[in-house]
């Protein structure tokens, strides 16, 4: 119930459901197509990672759970390689032709990162990009750490938090870029895509905060 989490959750919650309207300010007034914000929702992903890093860290240096000294590289190659290959699957299938590489650059060794390097010199892209990170750090310091999340988990939790989130996210990613694909109707394929990844980041979100005992006010 929502009158019974606690404020922190309440706040995280909100920015996180603003900042995934930020998308349709884009295609209404900064000419973003779909694969722009396809690709923006995927390094939200590398986003989740990096904050998932410091939460492991926190669980390392914080709680003197020396496990992590293990468990935290092996995140940092099994997730972001995880990330990596589902980035090429998107710019392989949904990338516009405008971006000067065919496929095989694009698998290259600098293809995909000149790819990012494109869509980041695009101010309103970049500022989005800014806008999430700004959402998933203020709920890292807000639950993780002011509301004591970190005393309540272990490294062993954190190591598989982001992957249900990220993988239902980039459910919703694929699907919305198949319908778009199918209607070629951009806003309203985006309207789509932005409902349907608000409930997915939205019932995540409050899973991992009860998972983690930060939901309630009476745990």
């Amino acid at each position: 119930m929502v009158g019974r989490l606690r404020i922190p959750v309440v706040m995280s919650l909100t920015a996180l459901i603003l900042v995934n309207l930020v998308p349709l300010a884009g295609v209404l007034w900064f000419g973003w197509r779909m694969f722009d914000v396809l690709m923006l929702f995927w390094m939200e992903s590398i986003v989740i990672g990096v904050v998932n890093l410091l939460r492991m860290a926190v669980r390392l240096f914080g709680a003197g759970e020396l496990k992590g000294v293990v468990l935290i590289p092996f995140f940092t190659v099994h997730y972001f390689g995880f990330c990596a290959a589902h980035g090429l699957m998107l710019v392989l299938v949904f990338g516009p032709p405008d971006t000067g590489l065919s496929p095989a650059q694009v698998l290259g060794e600098s293809g995909f990162f000149e790819i990012i390097r494109q869509l980041l010199s695009e101010p309103t892209l970049s500022w989005g990009l800014v806008a999430i990170a700004a959402s998933h750090l203020f709920s890292f310091l807000a639950n993780f750490l002011w509301a004591g999340e970190w005393r309540r988990t272990s490294i062993d939790t954190l190591m598989g938090a982001p992957y249900v989130r990220i993988m239902l996210m980039h459910v919703v990613l694929v699907i919305g870029a198949a319908i778009f694909m199918a209607i070629r109707q951009p806003i309203y394929a985006l309207a789509l895509l932005v409902a349907l990844k608000i409930l997915a980041d939205a019932s995540a979100h409050l899973r991992e905060r009860r998972k983690l005992g930060g939901a309630n006010q009476d745990d």
